[in-house]
């Protein structure tokens, strides 16, 4: 292999030198690259650099004769069906962005048993760089709706700031067991992730124990404590059996929302680890409270909207319809997707 000279692109801009030699030469060991770079052989536009160096678009970077092992091709563990799943629920596709609307039970990323997953999914659609799709944020694995991904490295980082900073405004939809009160209201609590036994159930179906620590209620000031805050409204109700909540979460917490509804007493419909799932089964404080029958057991949450800016200008605004479970429970009790929903005045 000769001396090589690359050039950096804009999805490359602002990475360390070590990232930028694992992303084009992965087979490179990290002893091998700091020996180079260390005498000297590897230079930035002609100058010698450190592993740490951050590397800016246009830069001239040499790259010495190298001696790399074969690199094996990965197994392809996407069927073509999985491909097709996946380009069904596309949403809204530009240069940058990529909108799915994820179902019900589609996991995001693997684990114990997971093989079928959003991110192999998303490994299979490589642009003509060999950069594949890169998830911006994370739905529970039985949560649906939408779900965004950024097609460059570049974009993936200008929309992490935006989620960091609050800048995305995101609405979800639930059904949950019994009508809450007030109407409208403010959720503003401390969490913390549970003992870590997770649970049994949710683990045979494939998912790692990690993601399943339930969180409870703190009080503030406890070690692993993490500030809270939703905004829900009742869009509709059956009372006293369930009510159509839309909700904001301003915080963005493992769980927060499901954990949030279980808090006021009103848990998400078939939620298997903040709920109660048997049929027909009687809250503890309301006999007349029951699930009714004919409700399918799966979870009733809904990422229904998300609002924010997108990173070549002007605004990102997508919805996700109600998957088939939620849709059959609407239909159940009339409740109309199109009826004005509340949330739309609460801050965040």
């Amino acid at each position: 292999m000769a001396v090589q000279t690359f050039e950096v692109n804009e999805d490359e801009e602002g990475m360390r030198l070590d990232r930028w030699f694992k992303r084009r030469m992965p087979m490179l060991s990290l002893s091998h690259l700091n020996k180079i770079v260390r005498t000297g052989e590897v230079r930035v536009d002609g100058s010698r650099v450190k592993t740490a160096t951050r590397l800016a678009k246009g830069q001239s970077i040499r790259v010495p004769p190298l001696k790399l092992p074969a690199q094996v091709a990965p197994a392809q563990v996407v069927s073509p069906a999985d491909l097709d799943t996946l380009k069904s629920i596309i949403v809204f596709e530009d240069r940058d962005l990529l909108v799915l609307n994820k179902p019900f039970g589609l996991a995001l990323q693997g684990g114990s048993g997971t093989t079928r997953h959003i991110d192999a999914m998303l490994a299979a659609m490589p642009n003509e760089r060999g950069d594949r799709p890169v998830l911006v944020h994370r739905l529970d694995r039985d949560t649906s709706g939408v779900l965004l991904a950024a097609k460059t490295r570049r974009v993936a980082a200008e929309l992490g700031e935006v989620f960091r900073s609050r800048q995305a405004r995101k609405i979800y939809w639930a059904l949950v067991e019994g009508v809450p009160k007030p109407a409208q209201g403010r959720i503003s609590l401390y969490l913390a992730k549970g003992d870590g036994l997770g649970d049994a159930r949710s683990t045979r179906r494939g998912e790692t124990r990690g993601s399943l620590e339930k969180m409870r209620v703190v009080a503030h000031g406890h070690e692993d404590a993490r500030h809270s805050v939703t905004y829900y409204a009742i869009v509709d109700k059956v009372p006293p059996r369930l009510a159509w909540l839309s909700l904001k979460p301003v915080t963005g917490r493992t769980h927060q929302l499901r954990a949030h509804a279980e808090a006021i007493g009103h848990p998400v419909i078939g939620d298997p680890k903040y709920g109660r799932t048997a049929a027909a089964v009687t809250h503890r404080n309301d006999p007349m409270r029951m699930i009714p029958e004919g409700i399918e057991r799966k979870l009733h949450l809904l990422a229904r909207r998300l609002v924010l800016p997108h990173p070549r200008g002007g605004t990102l605004d997508v919805t996700a319809p109600l998957p088939p479970h939620m849709q059959h429970t609407f239909d159940m009790f009339g409740f109309d997707p199109e009826r004005f929903d509340p949330i739309e005045n609460a801050p965040g």
